[in-house]
């Protein structure tokens, strides 16, 4: 399967509508030659996506994060206070409010009942669809516990058995790269509130096997942007990334196993130099060695 953008209608406004939102707020970070970015597998690649950056920009993103952070252990007040924020924020920023709109414009074609968000990053997207199309949210948290926010989320309840039986729910998440949150986090919890997630809508699709897993689930599925050639392409005809670079996306999207050996083969200091940098790069550069891609360690 190649790399590209499939936007859900065939129209050059939305198109470079998210691609320009993407790059302008750096939610799609291309790198150097000979500078990939570590993920968090292990694995190693020429792009990075932090689609929350769509907020307005990274330190916007990170503020909400630190926010969520802080209270995330009053669930029963955080929605509200988020919704504040996150309101405000959609009324100033241009780029995050056409994004919210794009969203909200496919969420109605779903015709659900209630939108549905993970903690955290999920939160950035749902909540404000739920606002513009005035439903009922559903917080979803990491433990497993669920919240449902209603009367434009001045009223917050905790869900617990069955509440939920009967409704439509549409899932709204930031990023789909294999769909684990939704199998192990997502999915779960609205099954055992007494429904199942309807359909899902993502601002971006990696196009890394999430859409299979959620057909199997029975989800039907739709993102903005679904990361392939053509997308990248776009973003190098619009001044976005240079010929080099995307030459390299090219390649680690062609075989990303073997882009990780050639590079390796290529710098064979640079495990090392990952290693001597301590913390975080160290544990990936640690893990990418125990996964075998230093064909030089037998």
């Amino acid at each position: 399967m190649g790399i590209g953008v499939f936007m859900i209608q065939d129209d050059d406004k939305i198109n470079n509508t998210i691609v320009s939102s993407l790059f302008r707020t750096n939610a799609i970070e291309v790198c150097e030659a000979g500078k990939p970015f570590f993920y968090t597998s292990g694995k190693f690649g020429p792009y990075y996506i932090n689609t929350h950056y769509l907020f307005g920009s990274k330190r916007d993103a990170e503020d909400l994060l630190s926010v969520m952070d802080n209270e995330t252990q009053d669930k029963m007040a955080l929605p509200l206070k988020l919704k504040s924020l996150i309101m405000k924020q959609y009324s100033q920023n241009d780029i995050f409010r056409s994004v919210i709109d794009l969203l909200a414009d496919e969420a109605v074609k779903f015709h659900p009942d209630h939108i549905s968000g993970g903690e955290r990053r999920d939160f950035f997207f749902s909540i404000p669809v739920a606002v513009r199309l005035n439903l009922p949210h559903i917080s979803i948290f990491k433990d497993g516990s669920v919240f449902l926010s209603t009367d434009d989320f001045n009223n917050t309840i905790y869900g617990n058995g069955s509440f939920l039986s009967g409704s439509k729910v549409l899932h709204i998440a930031d990023l789909v790269t294999e769909a684990s949150s939704y199998t192990r986090a997502w999915i779960p919890a609205i099954r055992n509130s007494g429904t199942a997630i309807d359909s899902s809508l993502s601002v971006v699709d990696r196009n890394q096997g999430g859409a299979e897993v959620m057909a199997s689930e029975g989800i039907r599925f739709k993102a903005l942007a679904v990361i392939t050639d053509d997308f990248f392409e776009n973003a190098m005809r619009s001044g976005y990334i240079s010929d080099e670079q995307f030459c390299m996306i090219r390649s680690f999207t062609a075989d990303p196993d073997r882009f990780i050996v050639d590079f390796l083969a290529s710098d064979p200091g640079f495990l090392e130099r990952q290693i001597a940098l301590g913390g975080k790069a160290k544990e990936r550069a640690l893990r990418c060695i125990e996964q075998g891609y230093d064909k030089r360690v037998n």
